[in-house]
């Protein structure tokens, strides 16, 4: 169905994990993979305050919306910060993931 977002998360041991998600579903990537109880603590509960959500862009970041200034500003705290690197609780799931692929971060 064209109504359907693909996005695929790569976890810490390296399993891919593929989600189909309808687009207008109105959550972040973070509340996306809490709900499949992947290991993102997200102890902020989503405002950018704790980049415990960090994830690395792998494919697809290019159609997504730039990083505000809270986003940016935690990231620039974060020891393990690479140059794709981006809060999950920033990304909006929206027709501009669809094909994305990231890859959670170390903690």
């Amino acid at each position: 169905m064209d109504d359907l977002i693909k996005i695929t998360v790569i976890d810490r041991h390296g399993e891919q994990h593929d989600y189909e998600v309808p687009d207008g579903i109105g959550i972040s990537l973070m509340e996306l993979c809490k709900a499949d109880g992947l290991p993102i603590m997200a102890t902020c509960g989503g405002m950018a305050l704790c980049a415990t959500c960090q994830v690395l862009i792998e494919e697809g970041g290019d159609a997504l919306d730039s990083m505000g200034e809270d986003e940016e500003l935690m990231l620039d705290q974060v020891p393990n910060f690479k140059l794709n690197s981006r809060l999950s609780c920033q990304i909006p799931v929206n027709r501009a993931c669809d094909g994305l692929v990231v890859r959670l971060a170390e903690e």
